[in-house]
């Protein structure tokens, strides 16, 4: 066994890969266990290589610091390429409100860093390290540590102080954010909150009665003009027959109609068309190829051809071409309303309606072709990966700072990820990935950033926690995570009066803790939590990754 003994011990690129396997599995395996229906799910990973680097094996340190790099930006480029279609709509309506609260949680940590800077011994990126592992955000902090090695290149030793400085904090991180959430459910039961304002925007399909004279002998086209609200009209049942309408379809009295809409401007349609029928047409378990025994089809079309990709769905003229409605577009898991200026992706799924042959001719035209998904589109993944590292290393001037601003190995791929998500399908780059695809990839980055930070951050940890700053440290961390959370959770409540359900999630978002969002999840009915916190977590991620780099340039 002295070949094992030696591979185990000797430095060598096998060893370290051996290793960050290792540590992976295990904390994959341990982030399972659940106490208190609390896990730490990922997390585990960068505490088991803090107890695998507390034996101080010697590693190659060249392969350790590639590989915990290279973890990092498939991580943040990923995270980008995913979140980055709906970025920027985040940021409307009721969204940018969300956003900017979840933003106050940011800034109050931010203060509350610096002003523990200025009132403790604690250096400037200890502290950083510690705001990094309060909020649960490790991206975060090997943003941080690229841009401290990059004002001072050879301090290795403050790079791993930060790393510990973040472990210590973390776990307190997890829980405080659950304390208070927990608190506030006690003090502001959910059931005494103001109702929030209802915003269903998942589309409603509805059958209408045609009782409106002011419409009867109108086209499609001209009623809707007369309406501000955006629906699709999929069938029209007249004398006895269905029909696929074009916009040159008349409606009389007393026909029947299908829209597609959503929930919210139901009551608008009613009073356009006139009445609405008695008959539930979201049901799940709808055949929609028998529902009123024609020649008509349901079917779901994949667009997989490259030509369609970011072209608006009325530049295609697929209805007055052939007959046609399409219903519903599904993107990631998300229907969409098919209005013509809604622009496709590769990967949408469209539910179309008409006549086999017509189908036909359209899934050839937008090509239906699953195969084609199941290999991944290793180019944008390369590509932008490429273009964020260059972005990274441009060097931008910025007020105050004496040395030029760099996004960094963090910072210039998650903002490439977030554009070539959000505007490559209009350029015709197909950026599409899916979403097991994509995960593949983020948690296969950070599970080795974790791994690697954790194995580094090992060799000293203990002592650190024992006898030198780790209880000022946990001290710190508890109350950068638990103040900024409480102040902002009352003021959503009691001042913008969100309910409990939104106001959990978006305090999980802007604290980007999962794991607090779990326990959120189970104190509820329903998915408001999930939804709040998919609504701020991309912002406030992306805020906190930049904000680190610029406390350091600013302040150090």
């Amino acid at each position: 066994m002295n070949w094992l003994y030696e591979l185990i011990q000797t430095p060598s690129m096998i060893q370290t890969v051996i290793l960050i396997s290792v540590i992976s599995a295990i904390g994959l395996q341990l982030g399972k266990i659940k106490i208190l229906n609390i896990s730490l799910g990922i997390a585990f990973v960068f505490f088991t290589g803090i107890i695998v680097g507390h034996f101080r094996l010697a590693t190659n340190g060249d392969m350790l610091f590639f590989a915990q790099n290279f973890g990092l930006i498939l991580f943040v480029y990923s995270l980008g390429l995913q979140v980055g279609p709906g970025f920027f709509s985040s940021m409307k309506k009721a969204g940018l409100q969300l956003n900017l609260i979840s933003l106050s949680v940011v800034v109050l940590g931010l203060a509350l860093a610096i002003i523990f800077h200025f009132t403790t011994r604690v250096s400037l990126p200890d502290i950083v390290g510690v705001m990094s592992g309060a909020v649960t955000n490790t991206p975060a902090l090997g943003a941080a540590q690229q841009t401290y090695h990059q004002l001072v290149p050879n301090d290795s030793k403050t790079l791993s102080d930060m790393a510990l400085a973040c472990a210590v904090a973390y776990p307190l991180g997890v829980f405080g954010v659950i304390l208070a959430i927990a608190l506030m459910r006690k003090c502001f039961p959910p059931d005494t909150l103001p109702e929030p304002e209802k915003r269903n925007k998942a589309p409603y399909v509805g059958e209408f009665m045609v009782t409106n004279p002011a419409i009867a002998g109108k086209t499609i086209k001209e009623i809707m003009r007369l309406s501000p609200k955006k629906f699709v009209i999929s069938r029209i049942w007249s004398d006895g027959k269905v029909t696929i309408p074009t916009s040159d379809n008349v409606l009389a009295l007393n026909d029947h109609v299908m829209v597609i809409s959503i929930k919210s401007d139901v009551e608008h349609i009613k009073v356009l068309f006139g009445e609405q029928e008695n008959v539930d047409w979201n049901k799940e378990d709808i055949d929609w190829n028998h529902i009123d025994n024609s020649h008509l089809v349901s079917r779901r079309i994949i667009v997989t051809r490259s030509k369609v990709n970011g072209v608006k769905l009325g530049n295609l003229k697929l209805r007055n071409l052939y007959g046609i409605n399409i219903t519903r577009v599904n993107r990631v898991g998300i229907d969409l309303l098919p209005s013509s200026d809604l622009s496709l992706q590769i990967g949408d799924r469209l539910t179309v309606v008409g006549e086999k042959v017509s189908i036909d001719n359209v899934a050839r035209i937008l090509g239906d072709e699953i195969k084609r998904l199941k290999n991944p589109n290793l180019i944008a993944i390369f590509t932008g990966i490429a273009l964020g590292l260059i972005l990274g290393v441009i060097p931008f001037p910025f007020p105050g700072v004496t040395i030029p601003v760099r996004l960094g190995i963090a910072g210039g791929p998650i903002i490439v990820g977030i554009l070539m998500g959000a505007f490559g399908p209009r350029f015709g780059f197909a950026t599409y990935t899916t979403q097991s695809a994509n995960l593949m990839l983020r948690q296969l980055g950070i599970v080795i950033y974790l791994a690697c930070l954790g194995l580094d951050a090992g060799t000293y940890f203990f002592e650190t926690v024992l006898h030198g700053d780790g209880l000022l440290w946990l001290a710190i961390g508890f109350c950068i995570t638990i103040i900024p959370v409480l102040i902002v959770g009352v003021v959503a409540i009691k001042v913008f009066k969100l309910n409990y359900a939104n106001t959990a999630g978006m305090l999980c978002g802007s604290m980007a803790n999962p794991m607090a969002l779990n326990y959120a999840n189970s104190t509820v009915d329903g998915d408001e939590p999930a939804v709040t916190y998919a609504t701020v977590y991309p912002v406030s991620m992306f805020v906190r990754i930049i904000s680190a780099q610029l406390m350091l340039m600013i302040f150090l």
